[in-house]
């Protein structure tokens, strides 16, 4: 926040704190009832604002899953990572592979690029989802049966 030359106020620093005790994705109103229910009094465009700034700032990422509603995680100190997510329920998994680093790294060579980062999100049904539907099926497969 100081190489940005924003100023370091109680509200922004209460904001940040509870963003690197969590180990998930959120979005700006999920962060705003958290903060209410541990008696933090931060106003809703409080919470907005600062999440903009400390974007700003590389010290959280925003993200859009697909959906219309932005959703942060934090950045600072936080390893390299990508992401799926379910279409049905929107449940997002962080997951790893030296892989896709390596293909960043020759795909930059190759085409004479300095990647500074990337972002990659597969999109799918996830284990639970799929049960959910084949048991939809299988319910709507005997109603028809019975008619």
């Amino acid at each position: 926040m100081e190489s940005h030359q924003l100023r370091k106020t109680p509200e922004r620093f209460s904001i940040l704190e509870e963003i690197y005790t969590r180990n998930d994705h959120f979005d700006a109103e999920e962060l705003f009832e958290d903060l209410k229910n541990k008696a933090q009094n931060i106003s809703r465009a409080t919470v907005y604002n600062t999440l903009e700034l400390l974007h700003s700032c590389d010290l959280i990422k925003k993200h859009q899953f697909g959906k219309n509603l932005a959703q942060y995680e934090k950045s600072y100190g936080h390893k390299q990572h990508d992401h799926i997510i379910c279409v049905d329920c929107k449940k997002v998994v962080e997951f790893c592979d030296p892989r896709i680093q390596q293909i960043q790294s020759m795909m930059g060579e190759l085409l004479n690029f300095k990647i500074t980062h990337h972002s990659l999100n597969l999109y799918g049904i996830c284990g639970t989802c799929q049960m959910q539907r084949e048991k939809n099926q299988v319910s709507s497969s005997k109603i028809q049966v019975k008619r």
